[in-house]
């Protein structure tokens, strides 16, 4: 109100506005301000590695992803009811990217959204036991609408840390959601939890209401280069 109450009054007195309407602007503008800058904390809170939304994402390479499904996510109603999401295919297809998008599309409903990669987790939660303060660490947790897990499967870590990660994903069971991306199919997901018996239990509790995305196609990342160097190549050709 204090940076915009001069201009609007200005405008109004060359509109002859009444008082009343020029005060609703005003109010307006502020309430406005305090939105965005409430949307904009929540995205920095959300720790997302990059901002990409889905107008960058190539629907086109994923033909197998349905599109109207993922736009249908991002209206928030699957957060709402406690259900999960799971993104599952090879490295290069989208999965952090459109993962992202969703996230972004969260923040902006006005749901708490935390990004981060299963290693950094993992380390994170051993890290706070170790230090007493796991219990601390897992109630922050517990506040997010959504935790967003990225790139389960890509690094391996300890017994502890599987343990740890087990216990963040069963607390949140029909309480909260969680959204995994991973490059390796369920029935490989014993090569990360390190026992059959805790990943059939985890994989129960998260796929009881999921959504369940495969991602399969060519690497965005190959695809650039290779079209990167056909463009290199064409101009060495003139």
């Amino acid at each position: 109100m204090a940076a915009e109450w001069e201009k609007l009054a200005r405008e109004a007195a060359a509109c002859d506005e009444p008082y009343d309407a020029y005060l609703l602007r005003l109010t307006e503008v502020e309430v406005a301000a305090r939105s965005a800058n409430a949307v904009a904390a929540r995205i920095r809170a959300a720790g997302f590695p990059v901002v990409k939304d889905f107008d960058t994402f190539d629907f086109t390479a994923t033909p197998n992803l349905p599109k109207q499904k993922i736009l249908e996510l991002a209206r928030g109603e699957w957060v709402e009811q406690h259900f999960n999401c799971c993104l599952i295919g090879g490295s290069g297809t989208g999965k952090t990217h459109l993962a992202t998008s969703l996230g972004l599309a969260l923040c902006r409903l006005g749901q708490r959204v935390k990004f981060v990669t299963a290693a950094s987790l993992a380390t994170q939660l051993e890290a706070a036991q170790q230090q007493h303060r796991l219990d601390r660490l897992l109630t922050a947790l517990e506040r997010f609408d959504l935790l967003m897990v990225d790139e389960l499967g890509y690094l391996s870590f300890s017994r502890a840390g599987a343990e740890l990660l087990f216990q963040v994903f069963a607390d949140r069971y029909e309480r909260r959601s969680l959204l995994v991306t991973s490059n390796l199919p369920f029935g490989e997901w014993g090569q990360v939890f390190q026992g059959e018996r805790m990943t059939a239990a985890l994989l129960d509790r998260l796929t009881h209401k999921c959504h369940i995305f495969e991602m399969n196609g060519e690497s965005y990342r190959f695809r650039e280069s290779m079209k990167t160097k056909k463009d290199k190549d064409a101009k060495k050709g003139k």
